[in-house]
């Protein structure tokens, strides 16, 4: 059988077939993908249709599944089939893996070209040119032409083993072509990186998420490499172009050239603008050029990497300590102030506020890599007029905070289409709404970038007081995806606790206990547990006493809501905007399957004697948080406020008080200690 030339349209069927059939069959299945793999990845030559491939593949998968016994390692089927681990284990290269001296201008590699024809005696020498990658050096080794590991650079000398990820990318071959000339054991280098539109694709499905974005190429390729779970490197967007041979038995090469040649020939991808070069005035027009054109390429580069082609004249020279004396990478001058503004994706705040934002080609400002910057709002796209595809300069507000200053004129290049903000959310696909010059997405419960946000407040102390939820927990809870929504965390176990960093048994059994204890809520913690936009406690409690259960509350209307007192139509538009939003209707009813009993705001018992009263607290109280100041100033019918104003009536002092104290005597304010509050509170 030989799947190189024709995919049959038909198979035999698996139950018909003998085991020796299968055998020959999947053996045939294997070279055959993995010949189509060569074509489509590395000469970008595809032979049959995607459609054909497929076809192919899933039959290999088949045989697999009813034959499990023929199943190898090195499978196409095993590229994204490998279980998490633990931790990444420690191995030794097979050779030292050296970093490269790196030079700046014309005069120092000037002095290293003088260097080299000194020491070989030469006045002609040979070099080979290769672009610098911005990526993440690993050790691949291959014996009989098969894949067996490969492993992180990591001090040179000895790395981590990252087999399970490394198979994922399409690009690495798990068995070389024309094994016949393979030497039984080859152990190569390369660089695995990502090309620049995966990069934003990457950073773009993140800030849609709420998560935080890489701030380059290589950090985005170094961690997904260094990742436990094989199964998320799988859909990150890694390639890999293989540079040198560390290592071979059964085979010799006399120059670097050669050894380039024959690795593209098993398989091994290498960079198409490698080039040969004769003489020093080579060496800088291909700087030069590379230099020029670094924009247009499809994946970051920083300088290039001149060596030696002669094999046996860099044994002449030999190495030093970490880095050869026959190589050095000719660095770039540093991308500074202007780049090009790949794409403007909408971010979700935890609030709910949709966010442009500017994906960059990274640049270095002030020594700091830059590779999004904010643009604020639409109103400001719109104001610059900015569009994907424009160069820009970018500053660094407050030195902090990357901002697009201005766009620069690109003459005779054609521009993209203005930017427009979504008519629903990038995240859950809810109907935003517009506010003044802000976008929002009122979906609060079910908006996953809102998530860490909700679930922090949902846990506050003054909220429904899960102690253990705090930013870190939250944070990790939606980067491992246990929760979705505030639902979720009452279908958390104590196993999937475990999964969370800094989690043992007894914290994970606490938290989880802590969680079910929250069932049974009271109304107007519940309601400002929720989140709603401008409701606070002080408001959560006026709802509460005024609709008494949650289901009346969720069904009235704005003119119902606006009957209540001190609740205006800006609050009433967002509560009942809120309680008809379709996802936090879901959300609801999920957690009332799951068991949450909302209680209903018991009658008040005592005399509110502070009705119409204004409360300001100033200092350290000696036996109340600020926030049960509050809560009992409101309990009693009174309310409390963050700063004075003419409609003041007390200002409490505790330790320590700041200004506020002579504000209140410019206002003619009332001020009383600790202990009067707390008599007053208590008798009225």
């Amino acid at each position: 059988m030989d799947f190189k030339e024709n995919v049959p349209t038909q198979f035999t069927p698996i139950e018909d077939m003998e085991k020796k059939a299968a055998q020959e069959e999947t053996a045939a299945l294997r070279e055959g993908i993995d010949h189509h793999d060569y074509l489509y990845y590395v000469k970008n030559q595809p032979a049959i249709s995607d459609a054909e491939y497929d076809r192919l593949f899933r039959r290999l998968q088949r045989l697999e599944d009813v034959f499990p016994d023929l199943r190898t390692e090195n499978s196409p089927t095993r590229r994204v089939g490998a279980e998490p681990v633990d931790e990444l284990v420690k191995i030794d290269h097979a050779a030292p893996m050296l970093s490269l001296n790196a030079v700046y201008n014309k005069e120092e590699f000037d002095n290293f070209h003088a260097f080299v024809r000194r020491q070989s005696g030469s006045r002609h020498i040979d070099y080979v040119l290769e672009p610098k990658f911005d990526g993440f050096s690993v050790e691949i080794v291959y014996r009989k032409a098969a894949f067996q590991y490969g492993a992180t650079r990591g001090n040179g000398r000895t790395g981590e083993d990252v087999s399970a990820n490394l198979k994922t990318i399409r690009t690495l071959p798990l068995n070389l072509q024309h094994a016949a000339s393979v030497p039984s054991y080859l152990s190569v280098r390369g660089e695995v990186f990502m090309q620049k539109e995966g990069f934003q694709r990457l950073n773009q499905e993140r800030i849609e998420k709420g998560l935080d974005p890489f701030a380059n190429p290589r950090n985005a390729a170094a961690g997904t490499m260094r990742q436990l779970d094989p199964g998320k490197v799988a859909v990150r967007p890694l390639d890999i172009f293989f540079y040198d041979i560390l290592r071979l038995e059964g085979a010799f090469f006399s120059s670097h050239w050669e050894a380039l040649r024959q690795m593209e020939k098993w398989g091994l991808k290498t960079d198409p603008h490698n080039r040969r070069g004769a003489s020093a005035d080579d060496v800088r027009a291909y700087h030069r050029r590379l230099s020029a054109a670094r924009e247009d390429l499809a994946y970051e580069i920083d300088g290039i990497v001149v060596k030696l082609d002669s094999y046996e004249l860099r044994e002449r020279l030999g190495t030093r300590h970490r880095s050869p004396r026959w190589a050095l990478a000719w660095k770039f001058e540093p991308k500074e102030d202007v780049t090009i503004l790949e794409k403007i994706v909408v971010q979700v705040g935890r609030t709910g506020i949709l966010t442009p934002v500017a994906l960059l080609q990274p640049v270095n400002i002030g020594g700091v890599t830059v590779s999004r910057a904010t643009l604020h709002n639409a109103d400001e796209v719109r104001k610059k007029d900015l569009r994907p595809g424009d160069a820009v300069r970018v500053v660094r507000a407050g030195d902090v905070i990357p901002e697009i200053e201005q766009r620069v004129e690109q003459r005779g290049k054609k521009r993209g289409r203005p930017f427009r903000m979504p008519s629903t959310c990038p995240a859950c696909g809810a109907k935003i709404y517009r506010e003044g010059a802000y976008y929002l997405c009122p979906a609060g419960l079910a908006c996953r970038p809102q998530l860490t946000g909700r679930l922090v407040h949902y846990a506050s102390r003054e909220a429904l007081d899960i102690d253990g939820l705090g930013e870190q927990t939250a944070r990790a809870l939606a980067e491992a995806e246990l929760v979705a929504d505030i639902a979720y965390l009452f279908r958390l176990t104590p196993d999937e606790l475990l999964q969370l960093d800094g989690f043992a048994d007894k914290s994970a059994q606490k938290l989880y206990e802590a969680i079910q204890e929250t069932k049974t809520p009271r109304l107007d913690r519940f309601l400002y547990a929720l989140g709603i936009r401008h409701v606070g406690q002080r408001t959560a409690r006026i709802l509460a006493e005024r609709f008494k259960r949650l289901d009346r509350l969720k069904e009235a209307t704005c003119e119902t809501l606006q009957q209540t007192g001190e609740i205006g139509p800006e609050i009433a538009r967002r509560v009942h905007r809120f309680f008809r939003q379709k996802e936090n209707r879901q959300v609801l009813r999920a957690l009332k399957q799951l068991g949450m009993q909302v209680q209903s705001m018991p009658p008040s018992t005592k005399p509110r004697s502070l009705s119409g009263k204004t409360f300001v607290f100033s200092g350290r109280l000696k036996h109340y948080t600020r926030a049960q100041a509050k809560d009992l100033v409101e309990q009693q019918g009174g309310r409390a406020a963050s700063s004075i104003s003419g409609s003041t009536d007390y200002l409490v002092l505790g330790q320590n008080p700041g200004r506020k104290r002579e504000e209140a005597r410019r206002e003619n304010v009332t001020v009383i200690r600790e202990e009067r509050f707390t008599e007053m509170v208590r008798t009225g």
